[in-house]
């Protein structure tokens, strides 16, 4: 079966990439006949990004850019947006709905690279690797078992039991540990794992606590002065979820008076913006800590498996009306039609929409092939597959449609 993939020319799609995106990803682009992409190696302020994006039709970001609704106002061309990483808290989700900006990410690309670093990090940190590392490049030679202990037999506490949480639990008990964890929605414990009943009760057993939650206004600060005075003694608190989750001034307090035995953390509420730049935190030059840069994910592979799973979906819209895994214009999955020109409709979820479209079709007798509507609570999206001779005409009449959004003749 022979379809035209887009009605718009490829080479006049302009397409974004902010963050030094996976040159894969790029490439990927450009095979498919999308010539017109732009990759810059860093983040863009506010005001740059609204320079940047005006006849943008396809964005590309990491975690570091900003798209706020005064960005997504000035984007009037902009059909989709591509978070390639985990999140997208840096998106405003809100104003992409309202626009019918399609925001895709990649959820579970990186659940690996960060699941076998939450275990390399307990290793290192039950062993007191950090203060020997340091001390042998001092030139100090420091051989003592004090203090150093085996993974096996301990008890990993997990805050967040999903698709990283779970993963590092299957790892941790292939080691020989105990696993307990605690999330705010039931979850179906993996192994011989154990759900406990509150924040609380995880942090009093635990020798290794790891977090693996978003941030929302529910965890900023979940761990905090109370929370920490919960913690085993000499226990370890590993962080590589989000930066707002750990009052990181009450750990180092923890830290220093001997509270907790050690802490690696990823992820901070002020982060610099590119490489190079200086960066300040209260736990520089604490004992048995590792910082990291926000590279919990940051492999080879998962950068490679996000390039794909993001640009996947991203041409699956553009040349399909797909939407799965989108967080903004509802879900819809349909394979092409031969026969038919499909034109897409994005509208505001009122009552009447699809009734208009129908008797506007029909008025001028255009034949709908096949007609297909989901709705979240903000906004409609009807996918039309009309008859050919008469599809020009149909995506005029569509764009009249009181409540309209946004509408575009796919192939």
């Amino acid at each position: 079966m022979s379809i035209q993939t887009t009605s718009y020319p490829k080479e006049k799609i302009n397409i974004l990439f902010l963050e030094n995106i996976s040159d894969k990803a790029v490439q990927q682009f450009k095979q498919y006949g999308y010539v017109n992409v732009k990759k810059l190696n860093g983040a863009l302020s506010e005001d740059e990004l609204i320079e940047a994006v005006k006849d943008v039709h396809l964005l590309g970001i990491r975690s570091k850019t900003q798209i706020t609704e005064k960005v997504i106002q000035s984007a009037k061309k902009l059909q989709a947006i591509g978070c390639f990483c985990i999140g997208v808290n840096q998106v405003n989700l809100k104003a992409a709905t309202k626009n019918g900006i399609v925001v895709f990410n990649a959820p579970y690309s990186n659940t690996r690279s960060v699941a076998e670093l939450i275990i390399g990090l307990s290793i290192m940190l039950i062993r007191r690797i950090p203060d020997k590392n340091k001390a042998a490049h001092e030139g100090i030679w420091l051989k003592d078992a004090k203090g150093s202990f085996e993974l096996r037999g301990k008890t990993l506490g997990l805050i967040g039991y999903g698709n990283i949480g779970s993963q590092v639990s299957v790892l941790a008990e292939g080691l020989g540990m105990k696993v307990v964890f605690y999330d705010v929605e039931t979850k179906l414990p993996l192994g011989n794992a154990t759900a406990c009943r509150s924040l609380k009760e995880v942090l009093t057993q635990s020798d290794i606590v790891s977090l693996h939650v978003p941030e929302t206004p529910q965890t900023k600060n979940l761990i905090n002065k109370t929370n920490l005075k919960f913690f085993k003694k000499a226990a370890i608190l590993i962080n590589y979820a989000r930066g707002e989750v750990v009052d990181l001034d009450a750990l180092s307090r923890s830290l220093l008076d001997g509270s907790l035995g050690g802490a690696a953390i990823d992820v901070y509420p002020w982060e610099p913006e590119k490489n190079g730049d200086k960066f300040s935190t209260s736990l520089q030059g604490l004992s048995n800590v590792i910082l990291t840069p926000h590279i919990g994910g940051s492999t080879e592979e998962a950068q490679q498996n996000i390039g794909d799973d993001v640009s996947a979906k991203l041409f699956n819209y553009l040349e399909k009306g797909i939407t799965n895994g989108s967080h903004t214009v509802p879900a819809i999955g349909l394979p092409a039609v031969e026969g038919a020109h499909r034109i897409l409709h994005i509208h505001k979820n009122v009552p009447g929409v699809l009734s208009a479209i129908n008797t506007e079709l029909s008025k001028y007798h255009i034949n709908i092939v096949g007609q297909y509507l989901k709705t979240n609570d903000d906004i409609g999206y009807v996918v039309l597959d009309v008859d050919k001779k008469l599809s020009t005409q149909a995506l005029e009449l569509l764009k009249k449609v009181k409540e309209t959004i946004k509408v575009r003749m796919l192939y």
